[in-house]
């Protein structure tokens, strides 16, 4: 049996539709103010529960092998909906998360994090991140650390402000450090192939095939449309003022200051491997971005 911990968000959702399709057994935590319809359809099984309700998660946990966290607080955050924190949800909460796994006997814990995590910039994302990533280094549990790149349906996407169909896009510092934006639907299919793997690798840090920085990925997108975008440039002294002013009463804005940042300060050295390894076909930054021009849906539908 499979928990899959962030079932009914986007990553985490396209993750229990291929754990479906490899036949495997799948159960879900599932807040109780979130539609579970989906992903009863696919047969999954549902256990009620939430991050910040320690004994929702032992209950989550009994009988189960595997244990797949997808799960984050930074989209509702950013949305605007007063749920739980980034400190209660992916801090604490993913804490206690590993902890009722161990009392369960769980034997393997994936845990979604993301490339260059280890920064040290102090974002409140990054802090539960490495937090949880120490407490799992400790764990009696095998421990597999996933981090993806930033992902291509948020960073290349109007939600990151890259905004092809309106002609807009931000830029955190200079914009010539080198990324690997990378396909949800890759980290996802890799998360799938993890999860059942006979022997996983502890930490599998990887992005999509291409590596360009944002300024290249923003001439791709003026050369496809044929018309200039508009830059509108944060400098990295004010990055990181944000990040420290927004820290503790929107830390989630606070996060975006500092991924950003970090995007703009730490180059990739990760590559496609880890996809290719397991046979995935990883989608590049600039067919995302051609697509997005022949159909301006794609970033909203993702």
């Amino acid at each position: 049996m499979i928990l899959v911990v962030g079932a009914t968000g986007d990553l985490g959702g396209r993750v229990v539709r291929l754990l479906h399709r490899q036949g495997e057994q799948v159960r879900c935590l599932v807040r109780p103010a979130s539609d579970d319809s989906e992903l009863r359809a696919l047969g999954a099984s549902v256990a009620p529960g939430d991050l910040t309700d320690p004994g929702s998660l032992r209950e989550a946990c009994d009988g189960v092998d595997t244990v797949i966290a997808t799960a984050t607080a930074i989209g509702r955050e950013l949305s605007g909906m007063r749920t739980a924190s980034i400190r209660e949800v992916d801090g604490a909460g993913m804490i206690s998360l590993i902890e009722a796994a161990e009392r369960a006997g769980v034997k393997r814990f994936v845990f979604v994090s993301y490339a260059g995590a280890p920064a040290g910039l102090g974002s409140p994302l990054e802090r539960a991140k490495i937090a949880a990533e120490q407490r799992l280094t400790s764990s009696p549990m095998r421990a597999t650390l996933v981090r993806p790149d930033a992902f291509q349906e948020i960073h290349l996407a109007p939600m990151g402000r890259f905004d092809i169909d309106k002609g807009k896009v931000a830029v955190f510092g200079k914009g010539d450090s080198k990324r690997r934006w990378v396909g949800t639907e890759d980290v996802a299919a890799l998360i799938a192939a993890v999860a059942v793997e006979a022997d996983p690798p502890s930490v599998i840090e990887f992005g999509g095939p291409e590596k360009i920085s944002r300024n290249e990925a923003i001439a791709t997108a003026e050369r496809i449309t044929g018309r200039k975008m508009k830059r509108q440039r944060m400098p990295r002294p004010v990055a990181r003022l944000g990040l420290r002013i927004l820290a503790g009463p929107k830390p989630a804005l606070a996060s975006v200051f500092g991924a950003g940042l970090m995007q703009d300060l730490v180059e990739a050295t990760w590559d496609d491997q880890p996809l290719q390894d397991r046979g995935i076909v990883p989608t590049s930054a600039s067919e995302y971005i051609r697509r997005q021009v022949s159909n301006p849906d794609t970033s909203r539908s993702s």
